[in-house]
């Protein structure tokens, strides 16, 4: 590139990077999202290392945020809130560890021994507290690091922020992030849309336009959050390390992450990194990556800062879970009961690491709710392994001159075009047609998923390719396939269709309460199979059961009670069971009754990823040993069973003394 192009481009991008600045931080109405801002700086930083003499003082690159908003009042910081530099990679984060050792090896510190903190790095909005003699005095945004805006009227509402600390020093300082959680982000959009107004682009957006409105009563009612994540001035108390600042703000009332660790070695920070982002999908609030620190204030003051961003800190960024695309259709599919839902054609966009083409919109009123049409920009959400959703209009969507009109749920089954009805009080469009190809296809690919019969090689893909071929009807023709038979299909070797029999042939001795899951009774999920099958304990027994000996079960009343007999009997899921047990699907939960067994009277809570059983496959030895699951850690629990990345109930537990169990130590407990 020549030094005339570099200067155009750098000029393009600084007025790019201008604009999209405004819109994000002083008006909270971007345009674009975290990641597209992110590459154009990223764009601009490159081109400035390699021409130095383009960088200009008002260039992004050379501040941390927006200018504050003029309407509230402003606050100089008395410590500048610095950013924060990203690495993508492994090999990224490495290479900054290694840049601090070459750094302090120029000021006399040879092979400096590191104490890692990381961090959930929340996707919120950056925030100050003052304290003075104990009281909170003053809240401010990070603004440009320098100076901020005074949002204390809204943050006196927010019930997790202490309004006095006992026994704190003359002055503190609390740095931290406010964030709203998805759920409540999401009960928001519906919201706005509903009252026709624009709608918030994440959660981060939500929770930024929230902190800066001029009426508190406004963030009174938005539940907001804060998680505290370090101090800034302090006077009268010194810490060594930033872990034991960590631990004062928790000993002193303040809201600090259960999950943030302390390590040792690199590797075992890029292990937490990786751990994190295979997490962030079950967490009820965003988080766009890891904040990664040296704790040691000592090495961070030899450390120092580069521009605004500190050597001794660095953000492991994660793909993004939401962004911006077209919705070119709205389409829809039968569920395994006839229920229609409708699902979203996009504009392939990336996201979450991975391009997106369909995403769900679950039901007819979730779709009005939105009221998202073909034609619009939406807001696309995938976090781990969560089927993409479209969450809402992009900002500015319903302001478009000529829309397409509101989708409507179809006339005709668009699987077996048999007319479709709507049931008083139901939220879908129904196909009555219970030999409806979708419908079957369905309920033929929950039979072999994983929760129900989990059978190993069976996918969306195979399950209707059996089914074009006319090879599998019902659930029960699968344990009638051959070898053989597979061989005559495509994609399917000698090794794979031997391979895919004995799958099938092995779930047959799945637990009684998978095969009730998998059967297809509406209201019946994993739960509630597991528990029928232990108060019946065969299904001759349950099929001879009244409704109310059923509603007996636990989290079962009367309404799915009644359900659920009336299901047991239909003619058509009594042929099934019958065939089912033909061909030697097993029917009959084994171990001890109730109460009964080795680990009868044993409370456990399972947390995090076992290396060899899933969760459920732990529940269920559990539980055939007498043992008991529940969900939440207390005093009452006798073992926590702790895998990777265990949360915040392996810190419960600790700090209520209950014994802690790796898998190794689970499988001694059992039979």
């Amino acid at each position: 590139m020549t030094p005339a192009t570099a200067a155009g481009r750098a000029a393009q991008l600084r007025d790019q990077l201008h604009h999209h600045g405004y819109r994000y931080y002083v008006l909270d109405d971007p345009e674009i999202g975290d990641d597209d801002y992110d590459a154009l700086l990223d764009e601009l930083r490159a081109l400035e290392a390699a021409h130095p003499e383009l960088v200009t003082p008002d260039s992004p690159t050379q501040r941390v945020g927006g200018e504050p908003v003029s309407s509230l009042p402003k606050v100089r910081h008395e410590i500048t809130m610095l950013s924060l530099a990203n690495a993508r990679t492994e090999e990224e984060l490495r290479a900054w560890v290694a840049r601090m050792r070459a750094h302090l090896a120029r000021e006399g510190i040879e092979d400096p021994r590191f104490e890692f903190v990381c961090e959930p790095k929340i996707d919120g909005l950056a925030i100050s507290l003052r304290y003075e003699g104990g009281v909170f005095v003053q809240g401010a945004t990070r603004g440009n690091g320098e100076v901020g805006e005074d949002v204390s009227h809204n943050l006196r509402t927010i019930p997790t922020i202490p309004l006095k600390v006992d026994g704190a020093p003359p002055v503190l300082e609390v740095r931290g992030e406010i964030y709203m959680s998805l759920k409540d982000f999401a009960g928001l959009n519906e919201r706005r849309a509903e009252a026709g107004l624009s709608t918030f682009m994440n959660p981060r957006n939500a929770a930024a336009g929230t902190i800066r409105q001029l009426d508190p009563k406004l963030a009174k009612d938005r539940p907001l959050s804060m998680w505290c994540y370090g101090i800034g001035r302090v006077d009268g108390v010194s810490f060594q390390g930033h872990w034991e600042a960590l631990e004062w703000l928790r000993q002193h009332g303040f809201r600090v992450n259960e999950d943030v660790r302390r390590l040792e070695t690199e590797d075992e920070v890029v292990a937490q990194c990786l751990a994190w982002q295979e997490r962030r999908g079950t967490l009820d609030f965003e988080i766009d990556g890891v904040v990664v620190k040296i704790s040691d204030l000592e090495l961070q003051r030899r450390l120092g800062v580069v521009g605004r961003d500190p050597r001794w800190a660095i953000a492991w960024k994660f793909p993004p879970t939401t962004k911006v695309t077209t919705l070119r259709d709205i389409m829809w599919n039968v569920g395994k009961f006839g229920d229609l839902h409708p699902f979203a054609v996009l504009e392939p966009v990336h996201v979450g690491g991975v391009t997106v083409k369909l995403a769900t919109l679950h039901n007819e009123e979730d779709l009005a709710r939105k009221d998202v049409r073909p034609g619009d920009e939406v807001i696309v959400l995938r976090a781990g392994d969560v089927i993409p959703q479209v969450l809402s209009p992009a900002p500015h969507a319903a302001e478009r001159p000529a829309r397409a009109d509101p989708p409507r749920p179809p006339v005709r089954c668009p699987s077996c075009d048999t007319p479709t009805v709507k049931p008083e009080g139901s939220v879908f469009t129904m196909c009555p047609n219970r030999v409806c190809p979708g419908r079957q296809w369905q309920l033929l690919k929950h039979f072999v998923s994983r929760g129900a019969m989990d059978i190993d090689g069976l996918g969306e893909k195979q399950v209707h390719q059996l089914q074009a071929a006319g090879l599998v009807k019902t659930a029960a023709d699968f344990y009638r396939l051959t070898q053989q038979s597979l061989l005559e299909l495509d994609r399917y070797g000698e090794i794979s269709a031997q391979r895919t029999v004995q799958n099938i042939a092995e779930s047959k001795q799945q637990p009684f309460g998978r095969l009730l899951f998998a059967i297809g009774l509406e209201e019946v999920g994993f739960v509630t199979g597991r528990n029928l099958a232990q108060r019946f304990r065969t299904m001759d027994a349950l099929l001879a059961a009244s409704a109310e000996a059923i509603e007996q079960t636990p989290g079962v009343g009367p309404k799915m009670a009644q359900r659920i007999h009336e299901q047991l009997a239909d003619d058509g899921m009594r042929a099934l069971v019958e065939d089912l047990r033909e061909v030697g699907v097993g029917m009959a939960l084994e171990g001890p009754p109730p109460g009964e067994g080795p680990l009868a009277g044993k409370t456990f809570v399972l947390t995090g990823t076992l290396p060899d059983l899933t969760r459920e496959q732990a529940t269920e030895r559990i539980e055939a040993a007498g043992g008991r699951v529940t969900s939440g850690v207390s005093k009452k629990t006798d073992y926590v069973v702790a895998g990777a990345s265990p949360g915040t109930k392996l810190a419960k537990a600790e700090r209520l003394e209950v014994s802690v169990l790796d898998e190794a130590g689970l499988l001694e407990l059992l039979p």
